[in-house]
């Protein structure tokens, strides 16, 4: 069995994953970051994306729109400002959400944020991403 350590997400809803996994990737800011059974001590900073994690050889994701991440004692804590597992996305909802945020970034008027209008946009592709998804 390969070693593992515990790695829990965690957004304002609430739990969305505590196992004992094998590998995890995250979404830094400045690129993906892995981690693995006794990393050492780090705390950074995570951006819109993809968390993948190995469980029992099989790789899981889970999408989450940016957040910290501390890693210490053989255990990494996602804190996100919001998660959502892959098969509990729905597909239909982030499809929906794309769109609407590809029309406000495509009408470019004053009264359209334009950032707010691409973070949507960002969420929306990590999840459908997660979801394995690729509309």
């Amino acid at each position: 069995m390969a070693a593992t350590f515990s790695l829990r997400i965690v957004s304002p809803e609430g739990n969305v994953l505590k196992e004992n996994v094998e590998f995890v990737v995250l979404p830094g800011g400045l690129g993906e970051l892995g981690i693995l059974p006794n990393h050492a001590p780090l705390i950074a900073g995570l951006d819109v994306g993809v968390i993948r994690y190995t469980l029992n050889g099989k790789t899981n994701q889970a999408a989450i729109a940016g957040g910290f991440v501390e890693v210490v004692d053989n255990a990494a804590v996602v804190l996100a400002d919001s998660a959502e597992l892959a098969e509990q996305i729905d597909v239909k909802r982030a499809v929906e959400a794309k769109e609407r945020a590809l029309k406000r970034l495509g009408s470019r008027t004053n009264e359209i944020d334009l950032q707010r209008a691409e973070y949507a946009l960002r969420r929306a592709a990590a999840r459908l991403n997660a979801a394995g998804d690729k509309k």
